[in-house]
């Protein structure tokens, strides 16, 4: 997106905003005076004084002469001569550019064919130089200001070169020599690869008043200052007005003398090819990324303020060392990188800082549960060895106490494990069992187990239809899952109320379900009813202690063994817990059947 944006309008708009503030920061910072170069005028007091456009080529002609005896090396012209007119005034300007060296005169394109001076100035001339009317690199989205021009021009297959260029190559007496990607003049390489736009030349204006600018009328007084110099001749009264990097105005010809100025001193600005530019927009990108992943907080900001001024001056300085840079590319990549990765930083550590705080809440709550749970055992083990201890008891007692005390060790053991073969296999860390087994043996198991619990409240559980089925995975979960059913059941129900347990296979899959006459849920409660630490209203009115987990850990064990959860309720009618698993009713030997002792009175709270 960064990079494309150096594309855009508004993106091509900035980057000529951006080079013109370089081009005026550097050139205005040097104290430098053109040798070569020297611009004569024909100024408005010249146009006065000499009878005005309408005898431009007398003027033109007077200047010729009063240039001959200053003798430069090279006279360019910059008046377009396309057309005879006054046969007398095209008489004394031939006499006047025969007598000229090396003169070097305009032509252009017109209507796709070349539109050369006529005959009889021409056949004086060492060479013709072509005039430009548009930047090149600057047609799409033109401001008007002139940064660069075509060397070559082709017309009728015809190639010319730029006015500035034929007149160096005059200057020094030698011929340009070309390939693809650039030009040769002498020792001089002109990066200037052959493509659609003419083989485009950025200038590198000089500071104002660098170039001399010598009025026609004033050439008497500057003949010293013309001697064996390039001297570009041209009309400066309002006429071809062209705006320069710096937000200044000046006429044709002078712009002439600045890409003259360019290519004699060598200074060149060279465009940055596409892939140094993606290679730079990479770079900055990575660094980005480098900083935002092994930092964070006010070093990885720092770093990337760094960056991003880093940025910055690394294309002013290669401005400054003669390679300019589409400045909004490789800038709007590393802002726009920077605002993203700080961005996904900020995110991406809000959401570990919640997940982290979520871990550790829940956690909390767990352990919280976990301790909760132990205490009835602890207290039995803890009361049963402190009567051991103090008295002495007949044998048959002391060996009540010692069994309830090796029943309520292994169930608490059996309960710590069973807690983190959940918490293990929630994280993926451990496999189901995949082992056959009787539904109907665990169903009587936690039967018996809830007796005890629900006739403390006068609630009677019933097992409405006879259970006929084959369940495989892991017998002592599956059987933590169903009993957890049953102890919320009895925990949330008025007492001298019933419970019915009711099994159904059809299609391949077990029913079991739960029935209570509770206090049921509304729809709101019954679709969070299985998130962690979820506890409903009515619940926690109840008095009844519980953490939330238990629904959540059933529905894991569940899920895990490929089943569903199914619930409904009403509020003040009780409600139903149904799982739904794969089954068969095909029974298994006697000798798949799990038989191990299994602890009697664990409860998990809703």
């Amino acid at each position: 997106m960064g990079l494309g944006a150096g594309w855009t309008p508004f993106g091509v708009r900035f980057n000529h905003s951006i080079y013109d503030v370089l081009s005026t920061f550097f050139a205005r910072g040097e104290a430098v005076q053109a040798e070569d170069v020297v611009v004569v005028s024909i100024d408005s007091p010249t146009l006065n004084q000499r009878g005005g456009m309408h005898s431009i080529r007398t003027i033109i002609a007077g200047v010729l002469k009063d240039l001959a005896e200053a003798r430069p090396r090279v006279v360019v012209s910059d008046v377009i001569l396309a057309d005879p007119q006054d046969p007398e005034e095209d008489a004394l300007l031939a006499e006047a550019m025969k007598a000229t060296r090396n003169l070097i005169l305009p032509c252009e394109i017109a209507e796709g064919k070349w539109e050369d001076p006529i005959p009889a100035f021409r056949q004086s001339a060492v060479a013709l130089g072509h005039v430009f009317h548009q930047d090149p690199l600057n047609q799409a989205n033109s401001d008007g200001v002139i940064r660069s021009i075509p060397l070559e021009q082709m017309a009728e297959g015809d190639r010319r070169w730029a006015l500035s260029l034929a007149a160096l190559a005059a200057y020094r007496g030698q011929f340009v020599e070309e390939s693809p990607e650039e030009l040769r003049l002498g020792k001089t390489v002109i990066p200037a690869p052959r493509s659609g736009d003419g083989r485009a030349m950025l200038i590198r204006y000089l500071p104002p008043h660098a170039i001399r600018v010598v009025s026609a009328l004033d050439l008497p007084k500057e003949k010293d200052h013309l001697r064996d110099r390039t001297v570009f001749l041209g009309i400066t009264a309002n006429y071809d007005r062209q705006t320069n990097p710096f937000g200044d105005t000046m006429p044709g010809v002078e712009v002439h003398a600045h890409a003259f100025e360019t290519l004699a001193s060598g200074r060149f600005l060279t465009p940055a090819s596409d892939s140094v530019v993606l290679l730079l927009c990479l770079s900055f990108a990575a660094a980005v990324g480098l900083i935002f992943g092994y930092f964070s907080g006010w070093i990885a900001y720092g770093l990337d303020v760094l960056l991003i001024a880093g940025a910055h001056a690394i294309l002013v300085i290669a401005f400054q060392h003669g390679t300019v840079f589409p400045y909004s590319g490789p800038v709007s990549v590393a802002w726009l990188a920077s605002a993203g990765a700080a961005i996904f930083q900020d995110f991406f550590v809000r959401r570990q800082l919640r997940t982290s705080e979520s871990e550790k809440s829940r956690y909390q709550q767990a352990i919280h549960w976990v301790a909760h749970e132990m205490r009835s055992p602890l207290t039995a083990i803890q009361g049963s060895s402190e009567i051991m201890t103090r008295y002495k008891l007949p044998e048959e007692k002391g060996r009540q106490l010692s069994e309830m005390i090796n029943a309520e060790s292994k169930r608490m053991a059996r309960m710590i494990q069973t807690f983190l073969d959940i918490e293990r296999l929630a994280d993926g860390q451990m496999e189901l069992k995949q082992e056959p087994f009787e539904a109907r043996h665990m169903v009587d198991a936690c039967l018996k187990r809830v007796a005890p619990i629900a006739e403390r409240k006068s609630i009677q559980v019933f097992l409405d239809t006879p259970i006929d089925a084959r369940l495989t995975g892991d017998r002592e979960l599956m059987e933590y899952a169903f009993y957890n059913l049953l102890t919320n059941a009895v925990k949330y129900s008025p007492a001298e109320t019933e419970i019915h347990v009711g099994a159904e296979v059809a299609g391949g899959e077990l029913r079991l379900s739960v029935r209570d006459q509770g206090m049921g849920m509304d729809e709101h409660e019954l679709k969070n009813i299985f998130k962690k630490f979820y506890r409903t209203k009515r619940a926690e009115a109840s008095g009844e202690v519980g953490t939330g987990i238990g629904l959540s850990i059933v529905e894991q064990i569940v899920t895990h063994h490929r089943g569903r959860m199914e619930v409904t309720s009403k509020p003040g009618k009780g409600s139903c817990f149904t799982i739904v698993l794969s089954a068969s009713n095909t029974k298994v030997p006697p000798a798949a059947e799990n038989t191990a002792d299994l602890p009697n009175a664990e409860t998990f709270n809703r």
